[in-house]
């Protein structure tokens, strides 16, 4: 893989930005609440991003550090320490890289840890980096382990070792790097080695949004798409965008067609109630997937508790898809509880459903259980 395919440099300023999990695959489920970034709709997210770190909304511990951080290294007119940013996708990861980037007046190399399969690889991109320069990584748990092992030594000593020829006659060659600023995302820290881990200077978690804060990312994302948005209508979009942005400006694109196409034009509240009706997301942001599997475990098995893949089954995906992509955010709303012997439905579940609890069911307080 060459450079080119391997990393690719970007002003800090604009540009497509990939900012999604590359976990994230062509033909894996995708509704309009999925928190990951599709390809047809990633230039779409990327005149919404906001360019400084005032225009952030949201994470505001992050964002008072990183501004410290930052100060503290054009100050001393250094590269800052390297940066690891976590937390679940959408809420604003490579936003935020780049505008580390944008702050530090440097270019911005974007690649990710799966175009890395060998260190040869990571050596043409790092080789080729300017001094200042800020390297991001998406999904940087996901390295091959001799990139990984490279990168330790290039992100320490700013040195990296370029293996010519081949068997016996196989010389190393050790090359310097100018200083530079590794900004590493994951979406699942836990798999990010120690070793690797403990190189990053700064280390922020990003966490869901509340509402009111999603509600300001509306608005501002309305006033970029250049759309009168009705107060209403943006605390309505916010309150099912289930904590994050990249969803709550999805479903405002979808409410501004549906007003374009079917209604008057204006995004008023009845006009997002109508576009959310017709994506099929609730007044809890459940959508078709998240219900179906709360009926299935419901009507089907009596509450639970059913193991994962007979769960699957019956609402007809894959195994993976209901663990990863619906099971986390039933769990976050209390909908879903997952038990020693499965999963099982939560009160909140039957009660969203309109169903009564059996009695007994797993879940169930003893006081409903009686009825």
């Amino acid at each position: 893989m060459s450079a080119r395919a391997a990393g690719r440099e970007e002003e800090p300023a604009g540009g497509s930005f990939d900012d999604g999990s590359w976990e994230a695959t062509e033909d894996a489920p995708h509704t309009v609440t999925s928190p990951e970034s599709m390809p047809p709709e990633r230039t779409a997210e990327a005149a919404l991003r906001p360019r400084r770190l005032e225009e952030f909304v949201g994470q505001q511990v992050v964002r008072d550090q990183l501004s410290l951080v930052l100060d503290a290294a054009a100050a001393r007119g250094r590269a800052p320490e390297h940066m690891l940013l976590s937390g679940p996708p959408g809420l604003g990861k490579t936003t935020l890289a780049m505008i580390i980037a944008a702050e530090l007046s440097a270019p911005l190399r974007i690649t990710s840890g799966p175009a890395i399969q060998h260190a040869g690889d990571l050596a043409a991109i790092l080789s080729s980096l300017d001094e200042g320069e800020v390297l991001f990584i998406d999904e940087i748990h996901r390295l091959a382990r001799p990139a990984e092992e490279m990168l330790y030594i290039a992100m320490e000593d700013f040195r990296v070792d370029v293996v010519v020829g081949k068997g016996v006659g196989a010389t190393s060659i050790p090359l310097d790097l100018p200083p530079f600023t590794v900004v590493g995302a994951t979406t699942r820290a836990g798999l990010l080695p120690a070793p690797l881990r403990d190189r990053f200077g700064f280390i922020g978690h990003l966490d869901f949004y509340g509402a009111e804060e999603l509600r300001e990312v509306v608005r501002r994302s309305a006033v970029r798409l250049e759309v009168e948005l009705e107060d209403r209508a943006a605390i309505e979009i916010a309150s099912r965008s289930r904590g994050t942005p990249r969803i709550a400006n999805r479903l405002l694109r979808r409410v501004r067609d549906w007003a374009q196409v079917r209604g008057s034009g204006a995004l008023d509240l009845g006009a997002a109630k109508e576009a959310l009706r017709v994506y099929e997301v609730d007044d809890r942001g459940l959508d078709r997937l998240d219900r179906a599997v709360l009926s299935a475990l419901c009507g089907r098995f009596a509450g639970g508790p059913v193991g994962l893949s007979t769960l699957a089954v019956a609402v007809g995906e894959e195994t993976e898809t209901v663990e990863t992509m619906i099971e986390p955010y039933l769990v976050r709303e209390g909908f879903l509880l997952r038990t020693p012997r499965g999963r099982a439905a939560a009160p909140a579940a039957w009660e969203h459903l309109g169903l009564e609890p059996p009695a007994g069911a797993e879940g169930t307080p003893p006081m409903l259980g009686r009825f």
